[in-house]
């Protein structure tokens, strides 16, 4: 049994080979659909964990309140978008005065540039080092860690102390053959201690989230002094079942910073962390979709190449087909020949899509610095849909052959 499956495969591979030409088009065919489908879901899954990454970093059981909500509004026709004031800073006082909801940290921060030169004795950064103001609780409440050093507490935040908590790439350009803890660094002609430094997160979209300096925010306030400077409140429960209750009472709170009347709307932005990685995984499921279509429509293509070259080959060898049945080849060894043909090409055209696919998906994660991840399931969906094709365009062309008649298909020119 198995000398003559070995045997049916020689024939197959023999058959190949004579109709090379063909061969190659239909792989090529099949590799295209499979390269469309690996690619995209490979592309796909880079930026949902990059995205997914970054936005997690707001830290569990956390919410914000900033000036937008994150989704945007279409503007169409006379339709005015409707524009917020921005959060000040003394909201953000009359915020942390006035939520008083039990088991919740708040955190207050504002981005005072993001084209900071930092210095350390006769080194400087390239001016790429954004400069962040926070207050003690901010560094928890975005889900950030510190690798070496301390965070910051509130005796540094209420003294306004010359302190500083540095990322990890800051400490690469400057400091990286020092122990950065103790070390001056300056900016703006200030000078600050390092007392902690952040582990790594890497970055998104080009934005580095590892190239920043956290000061205490009053410090902050002294040096970068810009006009309307809209600042960020996060707030984080202790608990998750807490979150939607801290959640109403922040608005409620904000709502009356804001003298909102009852019918009035926010004038304000609230984001949860799930929320917006729910409205995420939304965006990349129609993406998926557009994945397995394009996919579909082109491996549809090629399911239908590959039964025309199948049936070219069994009309060509019809004679073949006779001597074989005439010498006492059962119908179901000679429509295994055919089916292992339909197989071996349908899987050759997998494996090479598959390799393209990756590799496509690995070379756009890497253009656009998302974070890539092996596609297994886009493989693996990828590999049982090239078996599924060659054995629906094997099977119809498999039967004609099996179903010849050897008389018939001796005397055929």
């Amino acid at each position: 049994m198995f000398s003559l499956f070995r045997e049916n495969i020689r024939i197959a591979l023999n058959s190949i080979r004579t109709q090379l030409l063909r061969t190659i088009l239909t792989v090529l065919i099949i590799a295209i659909g499979i390269t469309a489908l690996v690619g995209i879901l490979s592309a796909v899954s880079a930026l949902e964990n990059t995205i997914s990454s970054d936005f997690s970093s707001m830290g569990a059981n956390t919410f914000n309140i900033q000036r937008y909500e994150f989704t945007t509004q279409r503007q169409s026709g006379k339709e005015v978008q409707k524009v917020n004031p921005i959060i000040s800073y003394r909201d953000v006082k009359d915020f942390e005065n006035n939520y008083q909801f039990p088991f919740t940290k708040v955190a207050v921060s504002f981005v005072g540039t993001q084209t900071a030169e930092v210095k350390y004795e006769n080194r400087k950064s390239d001016p790429e080092v954004t400069v962040l103001g926070v207050n003690e609780n901010f560094i928890q409440n975005s889900g950030l860690e510190v690798s070496e050093g301390r965070e910051f507490n509130a005796v540094d935040i209420e003294n306004s102390s010359n302190s500083c908590v540095i990322g990890s790439d800051l400490v690469k350009a400057i400091l990286d053959d020092v122990n950065p803890i103790g070390q001056t660094i300056s900016v703006r002609g200030a000078k600050f201690k390092v007392i902690g430094v952040l582990k790594a997160k890497g970055s998104t979209f080009g934005n580095n989230q590892d190239l920043r300096m956290m000061i205490p925010i009053q410090k902050a306030r002294t040096l970068f002094t810009s006009p309307n400077i809209n600042y960020s409140l996060s707030v984080k429960a202790d608990q998750k079942d807490m979150l939607e209750g801290a959640q109403d009472d922040a608005i409620l709170t904000f709502r009356n910073i804001r003298a909102l009347n009852p019918i009035e709307e926010n004038n304000f932005g609230i984001e949860r962390s799930d929320d917006l990685l729910n409205r995420i995984g939304s965006i990349t499921d129609y993406l998926y979709i557009a994945a397995w279509v394009i996919s579909m429509v082109t491996i549809l293509g090629s399911s239908i190449a590959l039964m025309n070259i199948l049936f070219v080959s069994v009309t060509e060898r019809t004679r073949e087909i006779g001597v074989r049945k005439a010498l006492g080849a059962k119908k179901k060894t000679i429509a295994t020949q055919f089916f292992m043909e339909a197989i071996i090409i349908g899987q050759l055209g997998g494996i090479i899509g598959i390799i393209l696919g990756v590799l496509i998906g690995y070379g756009v994660s890497a253009a656009a610095d998302f974070e890539f991840s092996t596609p297994w399931l886009a493989m693996f969906s990828a590999f049982t849909i090239a078996f599924i094709v060659a054995v629906v365009a094997g099977l119809l062309p498999a039967v004609k052959a099996a179903k010849l008649d050897p008389v018939e298909s001796l005397r055929y020119e």
